[in-house]
């Protein structure tokens, strides 16, 4: 008897155990990057139920998700190094604190882990596809289309569009961020917030990616080439649309400089570190072309993380656009006046032009920074294999 009394305890203990298991979100490593990955969509569920333990879902089992809330899906991009996006713990959290809804986050690490990034963007397609599968479940066991929501980054944002494309441009929202290939052949600098009663984009789109406004589909423009470049539109372009609103008003934040002509210049900044610990500090970069001209940005709005082998998009504002840029300098900094003095091991930089997308990409590779030192190089154009 004391022995089944033992085997009936170390049974439930187990069972608790594994009840008590939280799906984790793919970790993959850099050896799964180089042979490549074949695609897997894990869809993990949180609500406010259980903000930090994440349920996995499919079109058979819902389990917590409630079809009478606001449903919306984190879709993560290419991942070169097969490392979880260390930033979807935030944004599930930030989500889950402002309204009761559903997050479904998007695991599609094994599909998405590879260093050739056009091999990432080929099965974009089949993960809307699972996607639009588990949504049209949803919508029979009664939700609403006007409550799914697509948060997209990267190749993220470009499965979102296709989402949307599958429903006619009805779904309650879509917003895509950061860098990604349309149609694998045009760059676009995508950052889309597009609801059916309010449509707001700031992009260079290309002209497959189609923005959702009311239901229907409406090509973006291009901007015109007279007028100082807000990441992409100009104010008066905004005129008409904004005065059939009723009442006619909006919200807008336009990233302006101190002085005339009020011009700033947009720049990611792509860094790829290789430090053993993690490094915590802020990058200022300066341009300089073969005339002499300089442009300096001292990117300190928020202290960057940087991690072995992850990459870190960091948005560079210049004042001055220079057509030809023949040498960049960099300064690492901690902020610290006393205490040790940091290495920051760069394993690739890349500088890409928002204004100007069609210009050449411009890496360096294997850079040692000195903390508060600045390192000047010439940088080289960048392959066109996205690695």
């Amino acid at each position: 008897m004391l022995r089944l009394c033992f085997f009936i305890s170390l049974m439930c203990l187990v069972r608790s155990d594994t009840g008590e298991t939280c799906p984790s979100f793919t970790r993959l490593s850099f050896h799964s990057a180089v042979v490549g990955t074949g695609l897997q969509v894990k869809l993990m569920l949180y609500t406010r139920r259980d903000p930090t333990c994440a349920q996995v879902i499919n079109s058979t089992s819902l389990g917590n998700l409630n079809v009478t809330k606001r449903t919306t899906f984190i879709i993560h991009g290419f991942r070169p190094t097969g490392s979880p996006p260390v930033w979807i713990g935030d944004l599930v959290e930030g989500l889950l604190s402002v309204e009761d809804m559903n997050v479904v986050v998007v695991d599609w690490n094994r599909g998405a882990t590879t260093i050739l990034y056009n091999s990432a963007a080929d099965k974009t397609r089949k993960v809307a596809t699972v996607l639009k599968k588990f949504i049209d479940h949803l919508l029979i066991k009664g939700a609403s289309l006007d409550d799914i929501y697509m948060i997209g980054v990267s190749l993220g944002a470009h499965i979102s569009g296709f989402v949307g494309e599958e429903y006619n441009g009805k779904l309650g929202r879509i917003t895509g961020m950061q860098y990604f290939k349309c149609d694998h052949q045009k760059s676009v600098y995508l950052y889309l917030s597009s609801l059916r009663e309010n449509c707001t984009v700031t992009a260079y789109p290309c002209d497959s990616y189609r923005d959702y406004r009311n239901g229907k589909c409406v090509s973006c423009g291009t901007p015109q080439k007279e007028s100082c470049p807000l990441l992409g539109y100009y104010a008066d372009n905004w005129k008409d649309y904004l005065t059939e609103k009723d009442p006619p008003m909006t919200k807008a934040y336009f990233d302006t400089a101190e002085e005339k002509p009020f011009c700033i210049y947009h720049y990611f900044v792509d860094i790829i570190t290789w430090n053993k610990n993690i490094r915590r500090g802020s990058i200022t970069i300066k341009l300089k072309d073969k005339g002499g001209n300089t442009t300096e940005s001292k990117i300190d709005h928020e202290p960057a993380t940087f991690q072995k082998y992850h990459q870190v998009s960091l948005l560079a504002r210049f004042s001055r656009d220079l057509d030809k840029v023949a040498a960049i300098s960099l300064v690492f900094s901690t902020g610290s006046v006393v205490g040790p003095r940091y290495k920051l091991r760069i394993l690739r930089m890349k500088l890409r032009s928002l204004a100007h997308p069609e210009r050449p990409q411009l890496c360096r590779y294997d850079l040692v920074l000195m903390e508060n030192v600045e390192t000047v190089f010439q940088p080289i154009l960048c392959p066109k294999l996205q690695l």
